[in-house]
């Protein structure tokens, strides 16, 4: 079975629109960038330059194994975060998933969640994958449960996977299949 990851569809859902994302999206992404409690949820310890990240955003539409979408607001088109499947691995069906809300101000809002069955569905029904995986660290339960209520499950623990000021933090490794029900 082809695995067809590119291009990457719009996905709609009841409040949101995920579009492929790109050089129109460098305002949210590196706004994002900047937000401390985001930076500390998804383990960046990097900073990046404006060139960078212009640079990366110009070039998501060439890289193969991916798929890159910028969350939307449908109402008002406010940018929200990003999500991604990535790292595939076309043999075995199977995709990493991550996904990132821009600031604290969307946490909480089912944003994720909406965003996260949006990208599984389109992973599964559309681009046939199998699997789907990820990683969230053990400081962020609201993300984990937010996973398990798109289908996630909760696979195992990579123990002390993380150092962030000063302490070491597990990840939680979770999976959702293709034949599983959310």
């Amino acid at each position: 079975m082809d695995i067809a990851l590119k291009p990457v569809p719009t996905l709609t859902t009841e409040r949101l629109t995920l579009v492929p994302l790109g050089p129109g999206h460098f305002e949210g992404t590196w706004a994002s960038l900047h937000e401390p409690e985001v930076m500390r949820l998804t383990g960046t310890h990097a900073t990046f330059t404006e060139d960078q990240i212009r640079e990366w955003l110009a070039g998501l539409a060439a890289l193969d194994g991916r798929a890159d979408w910028a969350i939307l607001r449908t109402a008002d088109g406010v940018h929200l975060g990003e999500a991604v499947l990535n790292d595939l691995d076309a043999d075995n069906r199977s995709v990493g998933f991550r996904i990132m809300l821009g600031s604290p101000q969307w946490f909480g809002s089912g944003y994720g969640t909406e965003a996260t069955r949006a990208v599984l569905e389109h992973a599964f029904g559309t681009a046939g994958l199998h699997r789907v995986e990820l990683e969230v660290f053990a400081f962020n339960p609201r993300a984990q449960r937010a996973y398990e209520k798109a289908g996630f499950v909760v696979e195992g623990r990579r123990r002390e996977a993380l150092h962030w000021d000063g302490e070491w933090v597990d990840a939680i490794v979770m999976g959702c299949l293709s034949h599983v029900e959310a």
